[in-house]
């Protein structure tokens, strides 16, 4: 503790690191917004003395004048699945709470609902999801110079700050553990083809990383995207086993299959896991609710949706290169998954 370089300019996340408490409880304190003990007040003060620590002035000056509303801009595209998306609303919810912010929704799939909250000062800071490769609205928040952070990874992010799950690693993670299986032949089933046609970066990042992993690992694979119901799945099943090569195993990236998956597997005349192991990825929550859970790499969708809000916070009291934070990934062995007969 202590030994921060003076020239290294810091912020309230290493504020809250060096006394040991939550960005939170030092938001708190700045602002006397909640009551707090004297002794938690003093050890955070000693921390921002060590680290002279100081929000920057133009903020003080206008603190008077926020609106202290977070803008968290959440397109509500077919292709994507409502579910999820709501555990990072609910995340960066809960978290803006913390820091005395409210959150406006903004659902629309265009660039002027941004600018127009932007241009009357309705939100102090924004925050994105669903961001694609080549996003269209990333050229206009960085116009803006609004302090704001990408929830994904995109090809350029115009001097963003930007959180997101490695998606790549996660497919890595799981094609490992399958290979370590004996399995030698996988299937990969990703998202809808809309997904894949926009580039949304998590849906290519994940497809990039499980071809990746079976090509360094020697593993026969194919991959399909599909949508998330019963007539598509039988037709991408039909695909992934009519292959020159036998598939003993599935990755399974669309949470919206996963009720619908042991039923037309069985149809295919397949057990799981006695003739296929499948592995997903997808929320804990998602995957813990099977009868027979599955295995899953899984997405922190809480971790994420906090790590934004905590950044876009930082870039609101000192001013603050983008940081760029990839949330790497764990396996949870469930019961679908079993070493190759």
């Amino acid at each position: 503790m202590g030994n921060r370089k003076a020239s290294t300019a810091a912020t309230i996340s290493d504020v809250a690191k060096e006394a040991g408490v939550s960005t939170s409880t030092v938001s708190y304190v700045m602002s006397g917004n909640r009551p707090i003990s004297k002794e938690t007040r003093d050890i955070v003060e000693a921390a921002m003395r060590r680290l002279k620590y100081s929000p920057r002035s133009s903020a003080r000056a206008l603190a008077s004048s926020r609106s202290n509303v977070l803008g968290l801009v959440v397109p509500l595209r077919a292709d994507v699945n409502v579910g999820v998306v709501m555990q990072f609303v609910t995340a960066v919810v809960t978290t803006a709470r913390s820091f005395n912010q409210d959150v406006l929704l903004l659902t629309q799939d265009d660039a002027g609902s941004i600018e127009r909250v932007t241009s009357q000062s309705m939100v102090d800071g924004l925050l994105m999801m669903d961001i694609e490769a080549r996003d269209p609205r990333i050229p206009v928040l960085a116009r803006l110079q609004k302090p704001a952070v990408l929830i994904g990874m995109p090809d350029d992010a115009r001097g963003l700050s930007c959180v997101d799950f490695d998606f790549a690693g996660a497919s890595r993670t799981a094609v490992r553990h399958l290979a370590e299986l004996g399995h030698r032949g996988i299937a990969f089933i990703g998202s809808p083809p809309a997904s894949l046609r926009r580039h949304a970066t998590y849906a290519d990042r994940a497809l990039r990383g499980f071809e990746e992993a079976c090509r360094a690992l020697e593993v026969h694979h194919v991959a399909v995207a599909c949508e998330a119901n019963s007539p598509d799945l039988a037709r991408a099943l039909d695909k992934v086993f009519a292959g020159p090569g036998p598939i003993t195993a599935l990755l399974v990236h669309n949470e919206g299959l996963l009720p619908i998956l042991r039923e037309n597997l069985a149809v295919h005349g397949f057990s799981v896991p006695g003739d296929i192991s499948v592995a997903v990825i997808a929320p804990a929550d998602v995957a813990k609710a099977a009868v027979r859970p599955w295995t899953f790499v899984p997405i922190p969708a809480m971790d994420i949706g906090r790590a934004a809000v905590e950044m876009v916070m930082d870039r609101l009291s000192l001013e603050k290169p983008a940081e760029l934070r990839l949330i790497g990934p764990t396996l949870t062995a469930g019961e679908t998954t079993a070493a190759v007969r």
